[in-house]
């Protein structure tokens, strides 16, 4: 992991500086790029644009560990309107959640409790539920509830992360279940011995899982490509020589016109829309992905504030 990039994420987990640094405006302006706002409302307004130019999207609601559960009753009764939103708008807009936004470091089935109750709504509306991962001491615990939602609901998917060494065993336990997997690098601050840390190595199993998991998956399952890296698209691409078979889904506001150009060339693609007043963490990993063009866009901002 790059001096840059492991910094950012110190920066990303350091409490004093969460507290503060959302609080200049030059941040505040930097963080727009990635969302275009903090209520749902903004979030529908944006994936109404999209969806005119032919690009489906996905919500989430920015926000992780709450305290206590009427904390992640809140959270899953606002994601129940979330999806009655969507369908009342007829938006083409699935969601994603983070198991520990509903409970998870606090009660197990009532996490599980609440992530049915949300699955089934999105049943209701033949829509999809995804199980954002987060960092490596909630992998066997959101593994565990994907693994009992998907016993019951094939309108579930769940996002695996390539830089972690042990995900082709968790994707072997997994594939029993003809899962729908989003496949991202990862973005969290982890210890060494349990990660790939260069960007080649991360990049290659990446490549190697996505082609372990296409050559696998069911009728029901869907691999979805999360990320930034064209060419790393491009060789998976030529890897199958065709695109069918998964989809591709990239962050509002980065590579844009690149991922509405796949959607015109027959990919099928989604723009992911964050929304909410939580952004600070998920903004600084963000940056962290890119260090060198995200810090320069943050020093632009700077500049220009005023």
């Amino acid at each position: 992991m790059g001096l840059a990039r492991s910094t950012i994420l110190w920066v990303a987990d350091n409490r004093r500086l969460r507290e503060h640094l959302p609080r200049y405006r030059f941040v505040r302006r930097s963080v727009a790029r990635f969302m275009p706002g903090e209520s749902l409302d903004d979030a529908l307004e944006a994936a109404r644009r999209l969806g005119d130019r032919g690009l489906p999207t996905m919500f989430t609601a920015l926000g992780e560990n709450v305290n206590d559960l009427s904390e992640a009753r809140s959270v899953k009764e606002h994601y129940l309107e979330v999806f009655d939103r969507i369908a009342a708008a007829g938006l083409d807009t699935e969601v994603s959640v983070k198991p520990t936004h509903l409970g998870l470091d606090l009660d197990r089935e009532t996490t599980l409790a609440n992530l049915e109750e949300l699955a089934a709504k999105a049943a209701e509306h033949d829509n999809w539920l995804w199980l954002d991962m987060e960092s490596a001491p909630y992998v066997d615990g959101t593994l565990e509830l994907y693994g009992k939602l998907r016993s019951g609901q094939p309108n579930v998917g769940i996002c695996l992360q390539a830089y972690l060494k042990r995900t082709a065993r968790d994707l072997d336990d997994l594939m029993p279940l003809d899962p729908t997997i989003r496949l991202v690098k990862g973005a969290y601050r982890e210890p060494d011995e349990i990660v790939f840390r260069s960007r080649a190595a991360i990049s290659e199993a990446y490549r190697r899982l996505a082609l372990l998991i296409l050559a696998r998956k069911g009728q029901v399952g869907r691999l979805a490509l999360g990320t930034h890296d064209v060419d790393l698209i491009r060789t998976i691409e030529a890897d199958l020589g065709g695109h069918d078979g998964f989809e591709v889904h990239m962050l509002y506001g980065i590579r844009q016109n690149d991922l509405l150009r796949m959607t015109a060339g027959g990919v099928k693609a989604r723009s992911l829309i964050a929304y909410g007043t939580y952004w600070y963490p998920w903004f600084m990993r963000r940056i962290a992905e890119n260090p060198t063009k995200n810090i320069l866009l943050a020093l632009r901002n700077l500049v220009a504030r005023g």
